[in-house]
């Protein structure tokens, strides 16, 4: 295990509180152990750390993140997702793998959604080489979890989204029965509204999208008109 992962390891489990932590088990369907750290103490913890340790070196970063991901509990997770957002305009362009390697495994909305909003949006307009690849490829992958991803790296581009390759991946999905797809598809053409709600609304009346889909991507709008 990396020392740096060491250091972090024991100041949380220093912190631990099993009363928070079952609920928060519960909250993800039992799918992940939990320490009991909520979020905004998680954010202090974290922020005394860097503060007496700094930042570890980018090269150093894929050990760090792959370490942190392979212990149980799920705030070890959220730490590396916290750490890899602080370098996201730092990354190596393989660093692509690790995203990928992170967004495949102990896979939930929690972390590949933080990863795609965030890193891989950055990511992907830093490279476009990389971005077309591994688009092409996680576009046709039997694991959703990467479609999602494809779905949502757009959500903080605002006027520098492509419309038009949000459209094409979207219809790509279309007819799925996956919750976190027909949820992806919502969310992002909601997000885009706040850009062009013309062109949303055209898009969703001409598109069969699921009724999970249309209610999350029309939400702001009808907000508006009552």
């Amino acid at each position: 295990m990396h020392p740096y992962v060491k250091s972090i390891r024991a100041r949380l489990e220093e912190h631990a509180d099993p009363v928070n932590a079952a609920p928060m088990k519960r909250y993800m369907r039992d799918q992940f152990e939990y320490l009991g750290i909520k979020s905004p103490r998680l954010a202090e913890l974290l922020k005394e750390h860097f503060a007496e340790h700094g930042l570890p070196k980018v090269a150093d970063l894929d050990a760090i993140a792959r370490d942190l991901w392979r212990l149980p509990q799920r705030e070890f997770q959220y730490t590396a997702t916290i750490l890899i957002g602080k370098f996201e305009e730092a990354l190596p362009e393989p660093f692509i793998e690790t995203l990928e390697y992170l967004m495949v495994t102990k896979s939930w909305w929690d972390t590949v959604d933080t990863l795609s909003g965030g890193t891989l949006g950055v990511h992907f307009k830093r490279f476009p080489r990389t971005k077309r690849k591994y688009l092409s490829k996680w576009r046709k992958s039997e694991n959703f979890w990467l479609r999602r991803a494809c779905i949502l790296f757009q959500l903080n581009y605002k006027q520098e989204t492509d419309f038009d390759l949000l459209k094409e991946i979207i219809c790509e999905n279309l007819g799925s029965k996956e919750f976190f797809i027909n949820k992806a598809i919502g969310w992002s053409l909601r997000q885009y509204t706040r850009v062009d709600p013309e062109g949303v609304k055209k898009f969703a009346a001409e598109t069969p999208l699921s009724p999970l889909s249309r209610r999350e991507a029309l939400k702001w709008l009808e907000k508006r008109k009552s």
